[in-house]
């Protein structure tokens, strides 16, 4: 050809590989993301055929990255964000220790040098955030309490990993680096340590000051234009733009700078506009994520050495999983939000490589450690989804077979209960309402400005702990559970309020609530008239869907001022 296509080869051999593959994954009831790992096997290097441009399919892969984090930025608040610092940031730093420990222990176990084997410690500590979002985002999981602990633990994660990345090359001889790229000396690193935790600072604060007020308004300016194409092309430029800019300015890695992209332009009214608009480019470059992991992998690994694979997997699979369900239990939180935060971490992915890469580079890690490492992730991704299917099957037989996973979920937890100093009169006649979002929040408010009881029910404890400390009533927990209801006080209350528009847990709160307490009124909340329908149908209560009630207010609002009569003329 008279010029070169590499590009366009890889990505006419990466999509349509991916599509087969893809399809024949979900045809065999697989994840088709497995359809795309194998797809990058077969045009990666380790194969014979056609061989794609791994560099080129490494930095489309990190747009899809950018392009992914931005778009959960746009659904996740700092308030969110700020709301699981007390199990994220603990959590993420003890399980980053505990795998690090584990995999360097294998890694010495195998006579490696002490370097090789922290940087192949620290490699399987970090969980892959695009592995959890994609996970998270199949099972419509992305914005409940359990998917807000395990993206901000990840978020955390990341931002050692950034730290970890800056610190190595200066700690890189006293690990005994192997490589001429390795020649910071080890007193500057309380210096490199503080210039680094500067940096992150200032990009954090810049992003909170002027990007919560630049990128609403430049939003609304180019929304203006009434241009489709330039409003895609804003919301592209601005994620990509500011990852960029955060990696060369700050040096924070390009994921974290589109997250807080999108959580700055989350204040935008049209945040929800540009989510929908970036969704397409997002989910093809995601694609090229998983073909671009698959092209790294040397299959030829699973047969030199089928036993440290299958330690390496062990590590992440097992280890890592154990150690986080046993740190989110220690937490005091539900069996269930331990085994989803134990699943999302049983994987590795982006920040791994990028580690196995530096201490290839530096010395500090041998050729096949980063072999292990990558079949590590590549196995470990591809049996993620199946981890996830199996939270509640998983649950469901602990449950049934184990007493101490009963009393996980019915534990002495402070938050659970009604503190014995609560007034008398929240008892009686009171508004149970469950669930303390924007809707909530508004419902409470108003209860509270005329003076009727109320006592919230929610399953996020550090918003519960907030409202115990300010002196209002508050249980946590899931209302889909009796328990927590009769913590609430059901059997004497005047009203039970569900403010979640799941439908299958509001039946089951509605029957709890009417067997123990029968003549209680019920009010629900339903986002679709077919969720609205199916309540009504069974007659569980008053019904509110949130765009009729929209429509609704503005009818009246239309109406009465269209019919109120025109004012006389002197």
């Amino acid at each position: 050809m008279p010029h070169n296509v590499s590009l366009i080869a890889l990505l006419a051999a990466g999509f349509g590989l991916a599509l087969v593959l893809g399809l024949i994954a979900a045809r065999l009831r697989m994840p088709p993301l497995v359809g795309y790992l194998l797809a990058g096997v077969m045009i990666g290097p380790g194969t014979p055929g056609f061989v794609g441009d791994v560099a080129l399919s490494g930095q489309l892969a990190e747009i899809g990255v950018m392009l992914l984090m931005f778009g959960v930025g746009l659904h996740f608040s700092m308030a969110d964000l700020l709301a699981v610092r007390k199990i994220a940031v603990p959590g993420a730093v003890v399980q980053i220790g505990a795998a690090t420990l584990l995999g360097g222990a294998l890694a010495l176990g195998w006579g490696w040098a002490v370097g090789d084997a922290v940087v192949f410690g620290l490699s399987l500590s970090v969980a892959s955030t695009v592995v959890l979002l994609r996970a998270l985002e199949a099972r419509g999981n992305l914005e409940s309490t359990n998917g807000r602990i395990a993206v901000g633990w990840l978020v955390v994660e990341d931002l050692a990993m950034v730290l970890v990345l800056v610190l190595l090359p200066a700690l890189a001889p006293v690990l005994g680096a192997k490589s001429s790229a390795a020649t910071a000396e080890f007193g500057g690193l309380a210096l490199t340590v503080g210039l680094t935790l500067a940096k992150v600072s200032a990009f954090i604060a810049l992003m909170l000051i002027g990007g919560r007020r630049a990128f609403p308004r430049l939003l609304w300016l180019v929304a203006k234009s009434g241009s489709r194409e330039l409003f895609t092309l804003c919301v592209v430029a601005a994620a990509v733009g500011v990852a960029y800019g955060a990696a060369i300015l700050f040096d924070v890695s390009f994921a974290l700078g589109a997250f807080f992209a999108g959580m700055m332009m989350r204040e935008s009214e049209f945040s929800h506009r540009a989510a929908d608009e970036s969704l397409p480019l997002r989910d093809a470059f995601s694609v090229l994520f998983f073909v671009s992991v698959g092209m790294l992998f040397d299959p030829t690994i699973l047969v030199s050495s089928p036993g440290k694979v299958a330690a390496v997997l062990a590590v992440i699979l097992v280890g890592k999983t154990v150690a986080a369900i046993a740190l989110v239990l220690a937490f005091r939180y539900p069996l269930n939000t331990a085994l989803t935060v134990g699943a999302s971490l049983a994987q590795i992915g982006e920040f791994s490589f990028i580690l196995a890469g530096l201490g290839v580079s530096l010395g500090l890690l041998t050729p096949a450690g980063q072999s292990l490492i990558l079949a590590g992730a590549l196995i470990s991704i591809a049996l993620n989804s199946l981890l996830f299917t199996a939270i509640e099957p998983a649950q469901a037989w602990a449950r049934a077979h184990s007493a101490w996973a009963r009393r996980l979920d019915l534990r002495d937890d402070p938050l659970a209960a009604l503190p014995m100093s609560t007034d008398r009169k929240l008892l009686t006649g009171q508004v149970v309402l469950v669930g303390y979002g924007q809707v909530g929040q508004h419902i409470a408010a108003a209860l509270a400005e005329r003076h009727v009881p109320c006592i919230v029910a929610d399953s996020n404890r550090e918003v519960v702990e907030k409202l115990r400390a300010a002196g209002r009533a508050a249980v946590s927990g899931d209302a889909s559970d009796p328990i927590v209801l009769v913590q609430a006080h059901i059997t004497r209350a005047a009203m039970l309020v569900v403010t979640t528009p799941d439908a299958l847990a509001s039946r089951q709160m509605v029957d709890i609530a009417r067997k123990l307490n029968p003549d209680i009124e019920i009010v629900l909340r339903s986002d679709t008239e077919d969720g609205a329908a199916l309540l009504r149908g069974e007659k569980l209560g008053e019904v509110f869907v949130g765009e009729e009630e929209l429509a609704r207010g503005m009818c009246g609002y239309v109406t009465s001022r269209m019919l109120r009569p025109a004012p006389t003329g002197s």
